[in-house]
């Protein structure tokens, strides 16, 4: 497990790299996009679905603002073929990304089997066994999200509202202000 993090960490770098050193902006934007969705399986190997979960959403809707935002300012056209080197590197980071996501998958428990049958020291065995007892909700689901892991849900919640405030404001199809003309 530790060598894959190892890997995945030298993945983002070398991605964040690409992202800083080359001049085509909307390759700077996709190479950034590797090192959030690396985050993502990251956080999914490290056994947190959740964050692995809002980190994708997050990932998607910036990709989506600021692929937008590339489009309109670096309008670049093809007129001759593509090179070796940039398509072997292509297609070799997206086999490297490919690899990884298998593994963060490998690692999860089978479906159907709960975590806490697989971890003996799951925080949901403690959850159950004391829950109603510490917190006094009917329901444990709503003991866990609000009274244990508050900060988090708030946390998560926050950033997936910016993200969602973010993607409307750079898609919006309407500017904000009229433009003043100026005729004489």
């Amino acid at each position: 497990m530790e060598i894959l993090l190892v890997l995945l960490l030298l993945f983002m770098i070398i991605g964040a790299l690409n992202a800083l050193e080359t001049k085509d902006l909307l390759s700077s934007v996709v190479s950034l996009g590797a090192v959030g969705f690396g985050l993502s399986i990251a956080f999914l190997s490290l056994g947190a679905p959740d964050i692995a979960i809002v980190q994708i959403v997050v990932e998607v809707l910036s990709l989506i603002i600021l692929i937008r935002a590339t489009i309109r300012y670096d309008l670049t056209t093809v007129t001759e073929g593509r090179e070796f080197f940039s398509l072997l590197v292509s297609l070799v980071l997206l086999f490297v990304v490919f690899l990884f996501g298998l593994e963060a998958v490998r690692v999860l428990p089978p479906f159907g089997k709960p975590i806490m049958d697989v971890v003996a020291s799951a925080p949901s065995r403690y959850y159950l066994a004391k829950g109603l007892s510490e917190t006094g909700a009917g329901n444990i689901v709503s003991a866990v999200i609000l009274d244990y892991r508050a900060y988090d849900t708030l946390g998560e919640a926050t950033v997936l509202f910016t993200a969602i405030l973010g993607a409307l404001a750079v898609l919006r199809s309407r500017p904000l202000k009229k433009k003043k003309t100026n005729n004489g």
